[in-house]
């Protein structure tokens, strides 16, 4: 597993920009898509209200993507 997980919708613009700057960037990422998963789904929401949620490897939360959400 990589070092920073991104929960994501696959409809969600936002998680699609997150993900386009993470790999432009070249940082490896976990994508979870809470959509096809309702075992994601339960984690994401523990978390937050709203994707792209991203866990960092030392648990940093980040909720969002450059003051966007999806």
């Amino acid at each position: 597993m990589s070092g920073l997980v991104i929960y994501t919708l696959g409809n969600c613009p936002t998680c699609a920009r997150a993900k386009a700057d993470l790999d432009a960037a070249g940082v490896p990422y976990e994508e979870r898509r809470v959509d096809q998963s309702v075992e994601y789904w339960e984690q994401a929401t523990e978390l937050a209200i709203t994707v792209p949620i991203l866990v960092r490897e030392d648990g940093r939360l980040e909720v969002g993507w450059k003051g966007e959400t999806g």
